[in-house]
């Protein structure tokens, strides 16, 4: 396996792992809500960059959707429910 083919596998892993994380979270402030939109929209850009075959701007916004939702939830801005 190539370098090209490990990081679409990982996009691909980390991809369906965000997206669950994702169903399992709320925001039930305006705070939560900006963060909630941030995560959307750097998960659709992961998905358009990888469609564009740049696959490291791909991973990249998904470390930046785990990092929204990490901080949101850290700080109580986002609820996660199990």
């Amino acid at each position: 396996m190539d370098l090209k083919d490990e990081l679409v596998a990982e996009i691909e892993k980390w991809t369906a792992k965000i997206r669950d994380e994702r169903s399992h979270v709320s925001a039930p402030t305006n705070k939560g809500k900006g963060f909630l939109k941030n995560v959307d929209a750097y998960i659709a850009d992961s998905r358009y960059f990888v469609e564009k075959q740049d696959h490291v701007r791909g991973f990249e916004a998904l470390i930046w959707a785990w990092a929204y939702l990490t901080i949101g939830v850290d700080e109580g801005w986002l609820i996660k429910s199990e």
